[in-house]
């Protein structure tokens, strides 16, 4: 162990294996909850930037019959929800265009070092926003430049946690791990609308700032704690091919080049020099990337999965206060549910997908009956509080249900490849492929909801259905794919069997 090359961190400190990889998922998980728990705020705060005043009397400080006189100019005119939009859509069209770049300073950079420090200027920044309320801040382009910085630096965050988790386990039960695992995003979400919705009402800047410390704190921890590669504390790296590779290509199972090889020997060559087969393979191209078989398909699914997940998350709380007429903080509070569907959807999906070996069919079938069920929600789901509770559920699993599984065992699966040959370089890129066209989606849904919501909620809700049925539309030959890849061992069976 003396002799080791691994970083100077407490980590080394630790046990092996089982331990490294628990401690992975739990770093991996709280960084994830961080990122998601600084971005949910600016949707609870929302209802609270543009007050309609007329409860609390009239104005105190003139004669003025405005109804919006205790609203946080400049969002107290008629244009508000344009606003909002273009807050919404600062930051995400940011992280869009800067997940593209970040999968590729992830397979360059020490992924403990770029994960830490992304969380530390996300802190920074998410504490800005709300410093804005302290410091009487009325200028839009203060809010949109910090949002646009915001959305920059998270971008730092989902290659580099899918990276160090698909690093350490394997593809046997991928699905079922990273399901219960990205329920970090919902847990994130619930976190924060409850962490924002305690200071809305007194003094929203608490709302951003105490989440700007969570997110700082739990990236120093990470700096001081995360192990990037099982090679780099002497452990095996974990098997990604099951049955496909030894059917496919048999010579990869027992290759030993990369970091990812799969034989038994391979721990001797590690434990002798750890740091040479992480060193060895250069970084996939981007369009290397892009031939890997399903990365275009699972993109473009993501796009519009992801359009409809973004809109709810920014959206909801306020749909909730216009149509079902509740306070800033009970709708917080009611939004939640959408997210605790969310994390039942995840592992359901990563469940019944190990079990079948079909990705992108359990993603299809979520987003089939995902569709009738938005539009139910739409129609029911506010009359009476256990109904919209029950919807709110359904809907927040079949929406995040195949958002959860693109994000994470399916990222997975593609970064390591069969066709990779063991080039573990290739994870952090195709992640940031697949979530940066997905963000894309996330920046559209918000801003396709602002322009569209003074039309009618009716009309939003049409939007996210037929954004639903596009993403099944766009798997469609995957999913075909995956059909005749369980036809052919049954026909060879029942030819066995004949024989």
């Amino acid at each position: 162990v003396e002799e080791s090359p691994v970083p100077q961190t407490l980590s080394s400190l630790l046990p092996s294996s089982p331990s490294y990889r628990g401690l992975t998922l739990v770093l991996t998980f709280l960084s994830y909850t961080s990122y998601h728990l600084s971005r949910k705020p600016i949707s609870i705060v929302k209802s609270q930037l543009h007050l309609n005043c007329s409860a609390l009397g009239p104005n105190p400080h003139n004669d003025s019959n405005s109804t919006t006189w205790c609203s946080w100019a400049p969002f107290d005119g008629d244009n508000y929800k344009e606003l909002f939009g273009a807050l919404d859509n600062a930051f995400l069209v940011a992280y869009a265009i800067g997940m593209f770049i970040s999968g590729i300073f992830g397979e360059r950079l020490p992924l403990r070092y770029y994960l830490s420090g992304g969380m530390v200027l996300s802190g920074l920044f998410t504490a800005l926003f709300g410093l804005g309320y302290f410091w009487d801040i009325h200028v839009l382009w203060y809010f949109i430049i910090v949002q646009v910085c915001n959305g920059l630096v998270q971008t730092t965050g989902w290659p580099a946690v899918v990276a160090c988790v698909g690093n350490w386990f394997g593809k046997g039960k991928r699905g079922l791990i990273m399901g219960i695992w990205n329920s970090h995003t919902s847990v994130g979400n619930i976190l924060g609308s409850l962490i924002a919705g305690a200071w809305v009402s007194s003094a929203w800047g608490l709302s951003f700032v105490v989440p700007g410390i969570i997110i700082a704190v739990v990236g120093v921890i990470c700096f001081f704690f995360l192990v990037e590669y099982p090679e780099d504390v002497d452990c095996n790296p974990p098997l990604h091919h099951v049955m496909t590779t030894s059917e496919k290509d048999p010579e990869a199972v027992i290759s030993n080049e990369g970091p990812l090889s799969l034989s038994g020997q391979s721990s001797v060559d590690h434990s002798k020099s750890p740091k040479e087969p992480a060193e060895e393979p250069e970084a996939i191209s981007f369009l290397g990337a892009l031939r890997i078989p399903g990365v275009v398909e699972f993109s473009l699914c993501l796009l519009f999965a992801k359009l409809v997940s973004y809109t709810f998350l920014y959206w909801l709380p306020l749909y909730i206060v216009n149509v079902a007429h509740f306070g800033a903080k009970e709708a917080g509070d009611l939004s939640t549910l959408f997210d605790v569907g969310g994390i039942l959807g995840g592992i359901f999906a990563g469940l019944i997908s190990d079990y079948t070996g079909g990705r992108a069919t359990t993603c299809c079938v979520m987003l089939v009956v995902a569709a009738p069920m938005l539009f139910l929600y739409n129609h029911v789901g506010q009359n009476g509080i256990g109904v919209s509770v029950a919807m709110l559920i359904i809907c927040g699993a079949l929406v995040n249900g195949p958002y959860a599984l693109i994000t994470t065992a399916v990222s997975a699966d593609l970064g390591t490849h069969e066709s990779l040959k063991g080039n573990a370089k290739a994870l952090s890129t195709v992640t940031a492929i697949i979530d940066g066209t997905g963000s894309v989606g996330a920046a559209l849904g918000p801003l396709l909801a602002g322009l569209i919501s003074p039309t009618g909620w009716n009309n939003v809700f049409y939007m996210l259905i037929a954004a639903d049925v596009l993403a099944c539309l766009l798997l469609a030959r995957v999913v075909v794919k995956e059909a005749r890849g369980w036809c052919g061992p049954m026909a060879r069976q029942r030819g066995y069997v004949a024989a």
